[in-house]
């Protein structure tokens, strides 16, 4: 039994940057370019960086003049950003994260403005170096170090290459909960930021207070002269964040905050985080409840002279907390493997399906459409089901990816392809058949077809080479008796086509039973020649499917809704009319072993 786990990868996270000295390593780095820095008499730039190359990573890391400036990080009030539709004029770097769905964000102004002024000197191929890429900046520094972490995530991929880490120290809150959203629909992606944050230091705070609009993102580690403690639960980092300071609300001076981080990271090294033997205020029996409550106390806010100065009541926040973790210990992220078992067992009854339409002579095209429409068998309302199921499964896959940001969702795109488009050749047949039962239905593509079978034939066509002859390879020709007609609007075409018929026919077309056939049929009113030139263009387009081999031999079978369209057709054509299609459906026993040579028209 897989059991629960809580503070699942931010633990994990910092004790690796601790265990691993890159948490140390990245000060350095930091502190040397503030040294740098510090003797210049006037910087030549706001913010500088710098790469440094130690033996086990590269560090590239950014520092702003001043250091911790309240005032510049809380731009007109804090409510200073920048919102994503007007970063799409001018700074288009950070589209990828809206999705299709069109979910907005917006950036504080002040920390866009101090990366963009810099973004066409930074270094753009740092993650094509084979050791690992640590990121890191103090106060805005750190804001320019998030930004410029993000705009490298596009360009990632995750299966062979490593991803960069993000650590800042006293870095301010750069944007709101679209922002966040964005990052942390992606655990991949949102386990790339670790943010130090000393409970001494208000400039992490300042935007907090000011408007409400900005929202945390990754990991914080929360550091006090009794320890540090991590936290990943955005409204806990919230909570913590305003209840832990515990500076002077006045304090401006940006060098003694400065040394309080390097103290820590000295010290931190001779600790092991959240590992200190720990007395708790209270016999705590639960594991989760003294987990957080050591948490807790190792950010110092336990100490009643700290809960005085914030008024706070530690016992609600550590409620609150616990509460909080459970629910995102049950909560189930997406994944796309699950349900593929369902998945692959109820295309496997479709198939025995398939197979025992085929051997009554019927397509399960029309096996399926003529049971709807006059009572259904067992076997067909277990079809019924899998096909509900299996559309939800999709259609829950396909929103996923649109929503998910771009990069992430072309990748989930990618694993969907195969899986997809045999559920769309296999099914959308079905949801064509339900259609078309409807009295008076017409034009299925463009009125009645769901977005998810578009979405998973565009994500198709987008996948797909160009073939390098116009022909079929001898392994389509080989399996074409078992495979799925490849259009899997097929079923749709062939149904417009019967309605033409019908309509040069004079007749009604539709559903024909004892109520239905009583009721006249809204139709098109076209002339006959217009209506005779869809029907050439339409066995054109079957042709054009035979000829490579694209489409089911089981829409010869002889009660299939194809081989009714053929003889009205060829009676409205007249009984002499020859055409390449002819020769096809002839010889289909060659065509079905894949043997017949289809000419070019």
């Amino acid at each position: 039994m897989t059991q629960t786990q809580y503070f699942s990868s931010g633990l994990e996270l910092a004790n690796f940057v601790v265990i691993l000295d890159i948490l140390q390593q990245a000060w350095t780095a930091i502190s040397e370019l503030h040294k740098e820095t510090s003797q210049k008499d006037e910087p030549s730039a706001p913010v500088e960086f710098k790469i440094y190359e130690p033996l086990n990573c590269t560090i590239i890391a950014f520092f702003t003049w001043p250091a911790n400036s309240k005032d510049c990080v809380q731009g007109n009030g804090g409510g200073d950003f920048v919102t994503s539709s007007a970063l799409k004029g001018y700074f288009p770097h950070f589209n990828f994260l809206c999705p299709k769905s069109n979910q907005k964000f917006s950036i504080n102004k002040p920390a866009l403005e101090l990366f963009t002024s810099i973004f066409d000197v930074l270094p753009k191929s740092v993650m094509a170096n084979s050791k690992p890429l640590i990121i890191t900046g103090n106060s805005l520094g750190g804001s320019v170090a998030s930004l410029f972490t993000l705009s490298l995530l596009e360009k990632i991929n995750f299966k062979n290459t490593k991803r960069p880490l993000c650590i800042t120290f006293g870095s301010p809150l750069i944007g709101d909960e679209g922002l966040q959203q964005a990052i942390s629909i992606y655990p991949a992606w949102n386990s790339c930021f670790l943010h130090v944050v000393s409970d001494q230091d208000p400039v992490p705070r300042v935007l907090i207070s000011q408007t409400g609009v900005y929202k945390p993102f990754g990991t914080f580690l929360l550091c006090s002269k009794l320890g540090c403690s991590c936290f990943e639960d955005p409204q806990t980092i919230l909570e913590l964040l305003k209840a832990t300071y515990s500076g002077s609300p006045g304090n401006q001076d940006p060098n003694p905050v400065f040394d309080v981080y390097g103290t820590f990271v000295k010290d931190i090294n001779r600790k092991v985080i959240c590992k200190d033997t720990t007395m708790l205020p209270e016999r705590t029996t639960q594991p989760l409840r003294a987990c957080i409550t050591t948490q807790i106390v190792a950010t110092g806010l336990m100490q009643p002279e700290q809960q005085q100065r914030q008024n706070v009541d530690v016992n609600i926040i550590i409620t609150e907390t616990e509460r909080r973790e459970k629910l995102t210990g049950k909560r189930e992220a997406f994944d796309p493997t699950k349900g593929l078992n369902d998945f692959k067992v109820y295309m496997a009854y479709l198939e025995q399906y398939k197979k025992l339409c085929k051997d009554e002579g019927i397509g399960y095209y029309d096996r399926y459409k003529i049971e709807s429409r006059n009572g259904m068998t067992t076997t067909d309302m277990a079809v019924v089901g899998y096909k509900k199921s299996l559309t939800c499964f999709w259609e829950e896959m396909v929103d996923q990816a649109e929503k998910r940001p771009q990069t992430v969702g072309a990748f989930l795109r990618t694993r969907s392809i195969f899986g997809g488009t045999n559920y769309r050749r296999m099914i959308e047949p079905l949801h064509i058949a339900d259609y078309y039962n409807i009295e008076g239905s017409r034009d299925y593509i463009s009125n009645g077809r769901s977005e998810h079978f578009k979405k998973l034939e565009q994500w198709l066509k987008e996948t797909e080479k160009p073939s390098s002859s116009s022909g079929p390879n001898d392994l389509k020709k080989q399996n074409v008796k078992s495979s799925l007609t490849e259009d899997s609007c097929f079923w749709a075409h062939v149904e417009e086509a019967l309605i033409l018929c019908d309509s040069l026919n004079g007749r009604e077309s539709g559903v024909m039973n004892k109520e239905s056939s009583k009721k006249k049929r809204k139709s098109i009113a076209m002339d006959d020649e217009s209506s005779k030139e869809k029907l050439v263009e339409f066995e054109n387009y079957v042709y054009g499917l035979m000829k490579n081999y694209a489409v089911s031999p089981e829409i010869f079978l002889p009660k299939s809704s194809f081989m009714k369209w053929w003889g009205e057709y060829r009676e409205i054509m007249g009984n002499s009319y020859s055409s390449p299609l002819t020769n096809i459906i002839k010889n289909v026993e060659e065509y079905t072993k894949g043997t017949l040579v289809i000419p070019e028209m």
